[in-house]
């Protein structure tokens, strides 16, 4: 029995819920957010505009960016997904910048760890569905499928390259950042595994995407 494209979407939102609290906690950790996100947040205390503006900013740039390596027209759909996301980060962190603030190591260990899983998690279910991903999750998959590599490699990259950026805009970078280059592709990684074994049943004969054998290559 097939899954409709309503709960498909479902879990499409359900993904993005959770990544987007899963950044907002790594922030609120205060021990350094990933690359990407540090960029966001050094631009948000340096430039203007919220964190979430800054997501879909960049997203723009990045959809740019996706065409140019994949030599077809740009997805702007995913533009839709940076949205949404930006529009959450913006919310989670309006709703818990009082709320979490842990002042001890110990909190602020748990808040990042919770937060690191969360993002790997959320990614993973809403890539699943296969719906438009945020254009650094796609630039993800791009770069695996361009260098045969794997989501641990393309993802490390990426975060190597947002680094270097972060520093340049004065970002939240400290011993968190630096476990999330180390250990955000590892994480998504298996969670792509572990969400794919869960949630396959009920997406893979919903999914509507005539590239979806080709694409589901690109999940692992």
């Amino acid at each position: 029995m097939q899954m409709s494209s309503k709960n498909q979407f479902y879990f499409y939102v359900l993904g993005i819920f959770i990544l987007t609290l899963g950044i907002t906690l790594t922030i609120q950790s205060d021990l350094g957010t990933s690359p990407f996100d540090a960029l966001l947040v050094g631009l948000s205390m340096n430039v203007g505009l919220t964190v979430g503006s800054w997501e879909v900013i960049i997203a723009f740039i990045l959809i740019g960016c996706n065409s140019l390596l994949k030599r077809q027209r740009p997805e702007v759909s995913g533009l839709l997904t940076a949205v949404i996301t930006g529009i959450g980060i913006d919310i989670w962190l309006y709703l818990l910048q009082e709320l979490i603030t842990p002042e001890l190591w110990y909190g602020k260990v748990v808040c990042f760890g919770i937060g690191l899983v969360f993002i790997g998690l959320g990614t993973a279910i809403y890539l699943l569905t296969k719906f438009a991903p945020i254009p650094v999750d796609r630039l993800t998959l791009i770069i695996q499928e361009l260098t045969s590599s794997s989501i641990f490699f393309s993802r490390t990259f990426i975060y190597l390259v947002f680094l270097i950026m972060a520093m340049i805009f004065k970002g939240p970078i400290g011993i968190g950042t630096l476990l999330t280059v180390c250990l955000g592709g590892v994480i998504l990684n298996y969670a792509m595994q572990f969400v794919e074994k869960v949630l396959n049943p009920k997406l893979i004969h919903s999914c509507t995407s005539p590239n979806y054998d080709k694409d589901k290559n690109h999940s692992i």
